[in-house]
């Protein structure tokens, strides 16, 4: 375990030794003792908060306020509308690729309507039991390795999404979100509206606004990295430095210079040493292989 400071905060910080078994599936460990008013800022992947401390995280949004173990779909945090805070927080964070979020959840990403669900109403007791057992076992290994267990076996027993929506979402985040919808749907041999439906359906987000998301991603980490926003909206795509400024505001409700401060994404190197994206499962040009391989 190590320690993130950042102005007044100090956390420990713990990774797993390993990689995750199942491709899409990314771990970090965290301690904070004071955690304040932390911005949530939107993130290319399923959010999945598994609490186990004395204390208890809580999440402050538009429609009220959840504690404790808790699931956000992609893009959670959009608008700068979702901060966290909490005394004595103990958590595993999970990252999750929306390819594989489906099967691991039991239900789809587009459910949670971008917002938070407390995980008690998808996974109901088990919840309960996976605090206690977090709370009993000695060292993070160890919690990152029961963590993993539990999501693998409930991967493996979950729907694959359709093997052109994984491949769509694989040519995004390949490209950095800028491959064009009409060419996704042509990769594909669909129609632009029935992409558009199931990927929406099965990721929890249309594949324009998906490119948007990984785009500003890429921008965002950039920006937390020290480049300046001239070279990061020529880099990332963006026409000009106002049209990187509009979707970082409409993202975080932050402008690109406050975005570089912040925490959330400061932390990514440490907690996720790769920038904090898990890695994609990968899917053969074929399309047609049914479930996506294990890592």
């Amino acid at each position: 375990m190590r320690t993130f400071t950042h102005g007044t905060a100090v956390w420990d910080v713990a990774s797993p030794l390993r990689p995750s078994r199942v491709a899409g599936i990314g771990m970090a460990g965290f301690r904070a003792r004071d955690l304040d008013a932390l911005r949530m800022v939107p993130h290319p992947a399923v959010t999945l908060l598994l609490d186990f401390g004395a204390g208890s995280p809580v999440l402050d949004y538009a429609a009220g306020q959840q504690r404790g173990s808790l699931v956000g779909g992609p893009g959670l945090g959009a608008g700068g509308a979702v901060r966290a805070w909490g005394e004595n927080v103990e958590c595993v964070q999970v990252r999750l690729s929306p390819v594989i979020a489906r099967a691991v959840l039991g239900a789809s990403p587009a459910e949670l309507d971008g917002t938070v669900v407390p995980l008690d109403d998808l996974w109901g007791r088990e919840v309960s039991r996976i605090r206690e057992r977090l709370s009993e076992v000695a060292s993070w290994q160890d919690r990152f390795g029961m963590t993993d267990a539990l999501l693998c076996r409930r991967y493996a027993a979950g729907p694959p999404v359709d093997p052109e929506v994984a491949w769509a979402w694989q040519r995004i985040i390949g490209s950095r979100g800028l491959v064009r919808v009409d060419g996704l749907a042509a990769e594909v041999g669909w129609s632009r509206k029935r992409l558009w439906s199931r990927f929406r359906s099965q990721l929890g987000l249309p594949p324009k606004r998906a490119g948007r998301l990984v785009r500003f991603d890429h921008a965002a980490h950039r920006l937390v990295a020290g480049v300046g926003a001239a070279r990061v909206a020529a880099d990332a795509g963006y026409t000009d430095q106002s049209h990187l400024h509009r979707d970082v505001m409409a993202f975080t409700g932050a402008t690109p210079s406050a975005v570089a401060g912040e925490r959330f994404l400061a932390v990514d190197g440490l907690a996720w040493p790769g920038r904090g994206t898990p890695a994609e499962p990968r899917v053969s040009t074929g399309l047609r292989s049914g479930r996506l391989p294990e890592a």
